[in-house]
């Protein structure tokens, strides 16, 4: 499904010159579960942005579905995003002025889906993850949890071949982290890619493989032994 070859990313100042990814390559199979692990400042977070094709290399390949899409224009790019790929961010990022319903319905207006269509979508993923109930309430009447889920919810209704998710846990106690961890993991047995960012090894044991990302290079990685058989 992903394939990138010696990406490097440059970051650039009138004095100051940082390079967050150096010669990055990876794979990543339809139907993985991959974690990205590493110390803050590590490049963790701009290697999702490009894979998510959020932003841009600035060299290197970077292949979706056999598709070369470092080079896309935006408009190409923003297409493969909203038909393939979902978001999840530790900062849930739900709207405050839109009700559940609306948040997870958003990404389904930018596609042009029918009103009938769209209701029904929704409605099936509320109640996949048990919110149906707190549908006509606003982000900030749920608990952390709780807009976590519609945020899984938001990314999942589109019926992506990806999920990315950046430190989905690292706003919630132990409790509710389990549960955004185990909606992930019925998620991938499903059949959905996910790539994870963490800093938590448990939430990284739910992967298949660990990669470490260091000073912007992968200096190792890691088979879960429970998937090793």
């Amino acid at each position: 499904m992903i394939k990138t070859s010696e990406l490097i990313k440059i970051f650039r100042t009138d004095e100051i010159e940082t390079t967050a990814l150096d010669r990055v390559s990876i794979e990543v199979k339809e139907g993985e579960f991959v974690a990205i692990m590493g110390p803050s400042g590590c490049g963790k977070s701009t290697l999702l942005n490009i894979l998510g094709m959020l932003d841009r290399c600035s060299s290197g390949s970077y292949q979706f579905m056999n598709e070369e899409v470092s080079s896309l224009p935006e408009k190409s790019r923003a297409n493969l995003r909203k038909q393939n790929l979902g978001y999840i961010f530790q900062n849930f990022n739900l709207i405050e002025d839109l009700s559940v319903f609306e948040n997870i319905e958003l990404p389904l207006l930018y596609l042009g889906i029918g009103s009938q269509e769209r209701k029904k979508r929704v409605i099936e993923v509320m109640e996949q993850m048990n919110i149906a109930h707190r549908r006509n309430h606003f982000p900030l009447q749920l608990s952390g949890g709780q807009q976590q889920r519609v945020a899984v919810a938001r990314a999942v209704v589109v019926k992506p071949r990806l999920i990315l998710a950046d430190e989905p846990t690292g706003n919630l106690d132990s409790a509710h982290g389990e549960e955004v961890m185990e909606l992930l993991d019925q998620l991938n047995k499903a059949g959905t890619t996910i790539i994870m960012v963490t800093h938590s090894l448990r939430d990284a044991e739910y992967s298949q493989r660990i990669l470490r990302l260091f000073d912007g290079q992968i200096i190792n990685e890691n088979i879960n032994r429970k998937f090793a058989l």
